[in-house]
């Protein structure tokens, strides 16, 4: 039960909250009649059972690598499969794009969340005149303190978000069967007759409705993305629970629009009409787990760049670990603030969230699709065709959706488009320029090297004590080693390469000697996976080593023509020796000049 509740504030913040929303832009194209609404509850129903159920529950938490999935995962494990360099590339060039969408979508999450909860003020007595302006303002408010708090941690708080959510799951229940009781009419939607009879009877506008709908299912994601956190059996339990909160209050939703035609904000008038007089705490709730929600998009967002980093896809950023147990718990300053000032442009920007759901679900979609291409492809090279068919069928629905969502591109959706760019080709001009770059640099072969260092060390004076070097690969020596070594005649009695291979798998961490490149020269290796966070100082403690000093190398780079633009982001951004927390006392940077 305790993994239960930890899931419900962990995982299921952001679908958790999307009744807020979905039922209401739906109907804002929707005549209220009767079979709209039994067509648009079952296209709801049936989008819950194959999308975050099939896709996410059942199919992709199957795959993980030692208990930890996400898109970057399912692009390892593909690639362990494959034997075609070329599909391997396309698999990891679709995981590049999935994951710079989720980051957009990370940015509208906190916006449409907050700004729908807010506007739930206009129903409280007293506030029924509030204008456009001082809910956006308000709304800005609430984010604004969201993320200054950040960087204080939420280790101390999270303890609150699962209880909070349960509440907020159970209040969605009661709320939903009430309205039920009043026109049990509408369970008849479980019947797929009438969303196929909604589509056909509709035609365009019941097709543009599916770009509505999809919002239903915002944060299916983090299911499986937040699989290595809690584990698969507490998220999918978890997921019974939240599947059927929710089944009952857009059901109950629906009742409540049968017997109110004319309402407009569905669900704060539902409760405002069955719980008037607990109305103002319903609210307040409702606030609690919109600011939840943000929350795991926020520290998701920060593990996505995390992953960025040690998978080398993404440039150093500065990271502060706030928590002494916690290891993962982490805080990116820059991605923080950005985030922060994205949210106040789209708030102000869209206004309201009726407005902001036009941009909202075409990221949702692309994610989506990615996702359900690569589950077909790594169950096909299983063989496993149970799975397949499963597969095909998710990734047809996801295709539906996706092509639904295109209208909402010149009325929002470029948004989320111009979101996901930005970090995708951030993406693609540093994985391309770190291998220009690899091209460049003037490596000495190390046969060659190991007879000039037996030469130097031989004859020429050496300082006492333990120095390390930072090194990529040891059959090619770095030209900041021989810079150092040979035109500066730093030469020590015990000299330690060190290199840091990130594994492919999400955890554990190795430090081990491996044999000697020669007399002097001792070879260290620290294995960790992408998902680790390492105390190098700690590891080396660990085996013996007290070093001196530790030199690691840094380029300084005059590009021209596109690579301008990574030259810029090398010079901005930390070393990877501040990633790793090394005393800043024993550091010393040797800088080569190179030109691309």
């Amino acid at each position: 039960m305790t993994g239960i509740i930890k899931a419900l504030g962990l995982v299921f913040g952001d679908i958790g909250t999307s009744p807020i929303y979905t039922l209401t832009v739906a109907f804002l194209i929707l005549e209220p009649t009767s079979e709209n609404v039994l067509g648009v509850l079952s296209l709801v129903f049936w989008t819950l059972i194959i999308l975050p159920t099939l896709q996410y529950n059942v199919l992709a938490m199957s795959l993980s690598i030692r208990g930890e999935g996400g898109t970057i995962v399912l692009s390892e494990i593909f690639k362990s499969l494959a034997k075609s360099n070329k599909a391997k590339s396309l698999v990891a060039l679709l995981a590049f794009v999935g994951v710079s969408f989720l980051m957009g979508d990370g940015v509208i999450t906190p916006a449409i969340s907050i700004l729908s909860a807010v506007e739930g003020l206009s129903f409280i007595h007293g506030f029924e005149g509030i204008s456009q302006t001082t809910i956006v303002l308000v709304a800005i408010v609430i984010a604004v303190v969201l993320f200054i708090f950040q960087k204080n941690g939420t280790e101390k708080v999270a303890f609150a978000f699962g209880p909070i959510m349960f509440i907020w799951f159970v209040s969605l229940f009661i709320l939903g069967m009430i309205s039920i009781l009043s026109n049990p009419v509408v369970l008849k939607a479980v019947n797929p007759y009438y969303a196929v009879n909604f589509l056909l009877h509709n035609g365009w506008k019941g097709y543009l409705t599916l770009g509505e709908v999809i919002l239903c299912t915002t944060g299916a994601e983090a299911m499986y993305a937040d699989m290595g956190h809690l584990g698969s059996k507490p998220i999918r339990k978890a997921w019974t629970m939240v599947f059927f909160s929710l089944i009952i209050n857009y059901f109950g939703q629906g009742a409540f629009i049968l017997n109110n035609p004319q309402v407009k904000n569905i669900l704060f008038e539902l409760a405002l009409n069955v719980l008037h007089s607990f109305y103002v705490p319903f609210l307040v709730l409702s606030l609690l787990a919109t600011v939840i929600a943000s929350q795991a998009m926020i520290s998701g967002m920060f593990s996505i760049v995390y992953q960025g980093i040690t998978t080398r896809i993404l440039p150093m950023l500065k990271i502060d670990y706030t928590s002494r147990e916690l290891k993962s718990q982490i805080y990116i300053g820059s991605i923080n603030w950005l985030l922060l000032i994205a949210v106040i442009f789209i708030m102000i920007n869209f206004k309201s969230s009726s407005n902001l759901a036009a941009a909202y679900g075409f990221a949702v979609t692309t994610d989506m699709c990615i996702t359900g291409i690569i589950l077909l492809s790594i169950f096909f090279l299983k063989r496993n065709y149970i799975a397949v068919l499963a597969a095909i069928i998710v990734t047809v629905v996801d295709f539906i959706y996706f092509s639904s969502t295109l209208y909402k591109i010149p009325a929002g959706g470029y948004l989320s488009i111009m979101l996901g760019l930005f970090p995708f080709f951030t993406i693609l001009i540093y994985t391309q320029g770190q291998k220009r770059l690899y091209r460049y640099m003037m490596f000495m072969p190390a046969d060659e090297f190991i007879i000039k260092f037996e030469r130097v060390y031989k004859t020429s004076p050496r300082i006492p004590g333990t120095a390390i070097f930072f090194i990529r690969d040891t059959d090619k020596i770095s030209p900041y080693i021989i810079e150092t070594m040979f035109y500066h005649g730093i030469i020590y009695e015990d000299n330690i390469f060190l290199s840091v291979f990130i594994r492919p798998d999400p955890f554990g961490v190795t430090g081990y000697f491996k044999d000697d490149l020669c007399l002097g020269i001792r070879v260290f290796q620290i294995e960790m996976g992408y998902m680790e966070f390492v105390n190098i100082e700690e590891i080396l403690r660990h085996n013996g080593i007290e070093e001196r000093t530790i030199f690691y190398g840094l380029e300084d780079i005059i590009a021209k023509g596109p690579w301008k633009f990574f030259a810029f982001l090398k010079r901005i951004t930390p070393t990877f020796i501040s990633f790793f927390r090394l005393p800043p006392r024993k550091l010393h940077g040797v800088f080569t000049r190179l030109e691309m």
